[in-house]
């Protein structure tokens, strides 16, 4: 059951690592978005390239250690469910968010299992 677990935390770690290279690799947050890396929207999805990276450590951590799966689990959850229901109250649009809405809603399952696993 430990493999089963450490599996899921690298799966999510993986969920979360593409947006996390938009932080060494400005060029993606066009790519990844459709938007120039340059002005206040580039800006900021630059700096959310390091609010993924942290939530990618964290998933990483949360794999070699039982005493973070917690709060890796919270981090995660919080990351991936509030995007969805922010996603929801937008309306469900086109585009890159539904590509980011749909790997978070695949990404529910082993974000499920982590969670219990970190609570039993």
């Amino acid at each position: 059951m430990e493999m089963l677990t450490k599996f899921a935390w690298a799966s999510l770690a993986l969920v979360h690592l593409t947006p996390a290279l938009a932080f060494f690799a400005s060029g993606l947050v066009q790519k990844l978005y459709g938007l120039p890396p340059q002005g206040d929207l580039g800006v900021l999805l630059i700096h959310r390239g390091a609010l993924f990276l942290a939530v990618c450590v964290a998933a990483i951590y949360a794999m070699f250690s039982v005493d973070a799966r917690r709060l890796a689990a919270l981090v995660l959850c919080i990351s991936m469910i509030g995007f969805l229901v922010v996603y929801v109250r937008a309306g469900l649009p086109e585009g890159a968010l539904r590509k980011i809405a749909v790997t978070d809603m695949v990404g529910l399952l082993p974000l499920a299992f982590v969670c219990w696993r970190a609570w039993t």
